[in-house]
């Protein structure tokens, strides 16, 4: 990977771990997801008014990202009512580098050579460990939704580094992906009779914040993935369990906080193993 490409994609790693911090942190979960919703619209309204259409070959897989991120939404709200983030990330993020290498494979025709594959095998591994070594076991629905919401991810990153590549235009795909997010937010008001005036002022910035937070992250991988291979782009980003495990130690108290460290310092190993690697 080239410079560029790996500090674009540890920079949406740490603006990534940040959002689901917040969503975790939230106590009304679906108002906040609603309202990064909100942030990706706003910002999506900004780009598409102001940059060219994508090519007509992108937009099946605009379409198709748009749900799968619907979904996404749906799974990784369950997991952070019934699990902890230091449990829930890494899960999700965990399984996400093999399946997207999987999916460039099929789909994309790319492949990595053998340090680059044991790069992603290692943090994988060490994602893995992050959750499965714990003494304090995540509930067992919270890790079928963790697992469900990293198959979203995996889903995603496929369809969007193919669609980025076909759009002509980074921005114009992003902003058409961002957009299209409206109707969350239409669906958590509907399921309000109460209105958005009920809701606490403080919770909607907050939700509106790590918007814009996630905006910049996902912007971030997807201009990544013009420059870099899939597999290796995700990868990068999946870095953002370090941060996630230090948020989880430092501000929400979990633990055992020596394990994840470590494994955390496994995932590093990786992601300079995966950085160094040759195209």
């Amino acid at each position: 990977m080239s410079t560029v490409a790996l500090s674009l994609a540890l920079g949406a790693a740490f603006l990534h771990a940040f959002w689901n911090a917040i969503v975790k942190a939230a106590g009304d979960r679906a108002v906040v997801l609603a309202s990064i919703s909100a942030g990706h619209t706003v910002i999506g309204l900004l780009l598409v008014t102001n940059v060219p259409l994508p090519d007509v070959a992108s937009w099946p897989y605009i379409l198709a990202s748009t749900l799968i991120h619907y979904a996404y939404y749906v799974f990784l709200f369950f997991a952070y009512r019934w699990g902890d983030l230091s449990q829930v990330y890494p899960i999700s993020r965990g399984i996400a580098p093999m399946l997207v290498a999987l999916g460039a494979f099929v789909f994309a025709a790319e492949t990595l050579s053998p340090t680059a594959m044991t790069a992603i095998v290692l943090i994988s591994l060490g994602i893995a460990a992050l959750v499965l070594g714990s003494r304090n076991r995540a509930p067992r629905e919270a890790v079928l939704a963790a697992l469900a919401t990293g198959v979203m991810i995996a889903s995603y990153s496929v369809v969007d580094g193919i669609g980025v590549r076909l759009a002509g235009t980074p921005f114009g795909y992003m902003g058409w992906l961002f957009l299209l997010e409206f109707p969350v937010v239409l669906f958590v008001l509907a399921r309000r009779p109460e209105g958005v005036r009920a809701i606490p002022r403080r919770t909607m910035m907050l939700g509106f914040f790590g918007g814009i937070c996630a905006t910049l992250a996902y912007g971030l991988v997807i201009y990544a993935k013009t420059i870099a291979p899939l597999a290796a782009v995700s990868a990068i980003r999946e870095s953002s369990v370090i941060v996630a495990a230090l948020i989880g130690v430092w501000f929400f108290g979990e633990r055992p906080w020596q394990w994840r460290i470590i494994c955390a310092a496994v995932v590093a190993l990786g992601v300079v193993l995966l950085a160094l690697a040759p195209g």
